[in-house]
């Protein structure tokens, strides 16, 4: 494979739909909500994109099969909201591919008649956080505006290194397309997926939306991973007490 390919599966009429990028990166964040959308809305899958920038490997399915790696973009036709979700296995793995693969996004997305893009990500901290908040970015200043009513945090020079990836350069490249674009990142560690942080995001996403979403599933998801965490703070804590005693105990041969 040389070159990109964009395999469309069927087409779906969508009336001024919004897209929706939810690809794998700090915490799983934007993933496991781009996931939860796809699965609750039971969203239709219409074009597979395949392209060598991808990890060169294939992920094994559970029936022993294997698949290559891929973006896909689904879609969902509502009531009062048309969504295009692009979701995948992977990001590119070359700088060349970033670029390269964010202008085939924001392609379909002009085709498509997208006018406003949401990126969904994670911003790591480096600690475990019991209420993740959502830091925001975006390519004017009156979306700016327009999140803070929705309770999304702007913080200046942060993140402090940029936004890496897809759900930085959509936002940055769409200016030039005449297309909105806010990137809602969910507070979190960065050790771990993180589904306490995706269901902070879909929140804060649906009242932007103004649509219900069942989060029974990552509200699980969220129980199971603080029984995690829960344990690693227990052994954060003890080791931190043997280093303490350790101390003690040179001082004392000093």
């Amino acid at each position: 494979m040389k070159e990109t390919i964009i395999r469309r599966i069927t087409e779906v009429p969508l009336e001024d739909p919004i897209l929706i990028e939810g690809l794998p990166g700090v915490g799983h964040v934007g993933k496991l909500v781009a996931e939860h959308l796809v699965e609750e809305l039971k969203a239709e899958k219409i074009i597979e994109v395949y392209s060598p920038h991808f990890p060169p490997q294939v992920i094994v399915q559970d029936d022993g099969t294997v698949k290559l790696v891929t973006n896909e973009v689904y879609a969902y036709k509502g009531d009062g909201r048309d969504l295009l979700l692009l979701v995948g296995d992977y990001q590119s793995a070359t700088n060349e591919g970033h670029y390269e693969l964010t202008g085939i996004f924001l392609d379909l997305a002009e085709e498509f008649g997208v006018s406003r893009i949401y990126t969904l990500g994670g911003y790591g901290t480096g600690q475990f956080l019991d209420k993740p908040r959502v830091m925001g970015a975006t390519n004017s200043l009156e979306l700016v505006e327009e999140m803070k009513e929705y309770g999304v945090v702007f913080q200046e020079n942060e993140p402090g290194g940029g936004i890496i990836g897809v759900s930085g350069l959509m936002v940055g490249l769409s200016r030039l397309r005449n297309i909105d674009a806010i990137c809602l990142m969910g507070m979190t560690s960065g050790y771990l997926v993180d589904p306490k942080s995706a269901q902070a995001v879909l929140k804060v996403l649906c009242k932007a939306l103004d649509i219900k979403i069942d989060m029974q599933a990552l509200e699980d998801r969220a129980k199971e991973m603080e029984k995690i965490v829960g344990k690693l703070r227990e052994m954060e804590k003890s080791q931190m007490g043997y280093e303490s005693a350790s101390d003690d105990d040179l001082r004392y041969i000093r």
